[in-house]
């Protein structure tokens, strides 16, 4: 079977290769605040939203671009690792797969369905930031878990 829509496998072992020291690099800038002052720039902005000032669309903004970056490289390297054909592609992995993309998506939801019913304010935007990133979790985990199990039977 022919998937034009994944990545050579190749890119699997370069996407967890970034992606597992991403990982855990933000969740130490987000435990400690972590925001080293070299990373302090200007940045173009769509939406400004400062405290006290005006709302306005289009302008320049200081901003630490750390969250950016770990964001930027967490997305890349999460796709190339959930999105990377295995070495052995074949239909009942493609199987997998999609049932593995389905179960993450219903997972995802249904975390965000109790946030939006059990959760608010500050917290509420903070469940939201790590909803982006846990659907590709939730994926990869149960993927691999799954083609672990392949392996084992087999």
């Amino acid at each position: 079977m022919k998937l034009n829509y994944l990545f050579p496998s190749k890119y699997k072992k370069i996407g967890w290769i970034i992606f597992i020291p991403t990982l855990l690099f933000g969740l130490f800038t987000i435990i400690f605040e972590y925001e080293p002052e070299i990373l302090d720039t200007k940045v173009f902005a769509i939406f400004i939203d400062e405290f006290f000032k005006e709302d306005r669309f289009l302008g320049m903004l200081d901003n630490n671009v750390l969250n950016e970056i770990l964001g930027v490289i967490m997305i890349i390297s999460s796709v190339l690792v959930a999105f990377s054909k295995e070495v052995n592609e074949d239909e009942y992995i493609s199987k997998i797969r999609l049932e593995s993309l389905v179960w993450a998506v219903y997972l995802n939801y249904a975390i965000l369905l109790l946030a939006f019913l059990f959760v608010y304010g500050i917290s509420f935007l903070w469940v939201m930031i790590f909803n982006m990133f846990t659907i590709l979790i939730f994926f990869i985990i149960r993927f691999n878990w799954q083609i672990r199990k392949l392996k084992t039977k087999g």
